[in-house]
């Protein structure tokens, strides 16, 4: 099942990727080492792991190979790879954004919860705020190539859910800080429990709801132990590709230009690929007939309402953002007021 999908996802992106760029003939022998993200979601299957291993040798006439891996398949846990980036242990690799938030709050100035309900403002955002954060990884030994998403990341309920009012009282399975002042504010409690445990926690009532990503709640089959899917995302989780600054600035020009060039045309597929999953994570939880993945889920899809809209706007302006811009410094809020909050002024109106 999950193959299939995984199938039609990788043929979009390679026709995308051969449209992208013409092969380079003339660049020097070079080796590359990547951590990707971790190996078994789709963003590395049909996206990183295809674009490293194979587009990029054959875009540059065999004159750039790579290796690459998962950071799972490296016996790492996610949080460490920037660190090791900016060490220079790991070259390139692949990093959730969230991961980051408690080391600076910087990092989750493009992801609060809430902030982004639809992909194209996350994507407005994140492009947005991306000349802070190339500055900010500078900063701290890396160059930043590029952020991409996972897909949205929703609400999972058992018993009745209409909105986000209905949060006011719930247990809540969450997995970042924002996610957890989001719960917090509607009146719900936030509750940490690792992913694999999720399934018996909604089947023996130790949380009503839980937050993933719709394709991903629907590859744990959390559609049969909750019967609401929330059809607002919540937050994103965004990954930075980011190469060690040092190794970076010893790389020939052409072959920088080269993968400057190319990684945003991975980024470009990924965000595109994640909202074909968001949609299919939706219609395979309810088994709407546009699911094209077996079994079908027989969830209720919970569309926002204005009045959803309207709630979700004081909540971000009177607690999320205000609980965010307190623990971030004066230059990152004025930055973020400065770049972001147009976006959001316009995706608004």
């Amino acid at each position: 099942m999950k193959r299939l999908f995984a199938a039609s996802l990788l043929m979009g992106f390679t026709a995308l990727n051969a449209q992208a760029q013409e092969v380079v003939t003339d660049l020097p022998q070079t080796k590359l080492n990547v951590v990707g993200g971790l190996s078994n979601l789709t963003a590395y299957q049909n996206g990183e792991l295809p674009f490293w291993s194979k587009t990029i040798p054959e875009l540059s006439d065999g004159k750039i190979t790579v290796d690459i891996k998962g950071y799972n398949e490296m016996g790492l846990k996610g949080p460490e790879v920037l660190r090791l980036v900016s060490q220079g242990v790991i070259p390139i690799g692949s990093a959730t954004l969230a991961y980051f938030a408690t080391d600076n709050p910087i990092n989750e100035a493009i992801d609060l919860a809430g902030l982004a309900p639809d992909i194209e403002t996350a994507r407005a955002v994140t492009e947005a705020f991306l000349p802070v954060y190339e500055k900010h990884y500078d900063a701290n030994n890396a160059k930043l190539l590029g952020i991409s998403t996972y897909p949205a990341q929703v609400l999972f309920c058992k018993g009745s859910f209409t909105g986000l009012n209905d949060l006011k009282g719930k247990k809540v399975r969450t997995s970042s800080r924002t996610q957890a002042e989001f719960v917090q504010a509607f009146g719900g409690s936030s509750v940490t429990i690792p992913f694999g445990e999720v399934v018996p926690a909604l089947q023996n009532g130790v949380v009503d709801c839980a937050i993933t990503g719709s394709l991903s709640g629907y590859s744990a089959k959390w559609y049969e132990v909750s019967d609401h899917l929330y059809a607002l995302p919540i937050n994103w989780n965004q990954q930075l590709i980011v190469a060690n600054k040092a190794f970076w600035n010893k790389l020939d020009p052409k072959v920088q230009t080269f993968l400057e060039e190319n990684v945003k045309t991975l980024v470009d597929n990924i965000w595109d690929a994640a909202a074909a999953e968001t949609q299919q994570g939706y219609d395979c939880n309810t088994g709407a007939d546009a699911c094209t993945l077996e079994p079908k889920g027989k969830m209720k899809l919970v569309e926002p309402t204005d009045e959803d809209r309207r709630v979700l706007q004081e909540v971000m302006d009177k607690t999320v953002i205000p609980a965010w811009a307190a623990r971030c410094s004066t230059d990152c809020v004025e930055s973020f007021n400065v770049l972001v909050a147009p976006v959001l002024f316009d995706a608004a109106n």
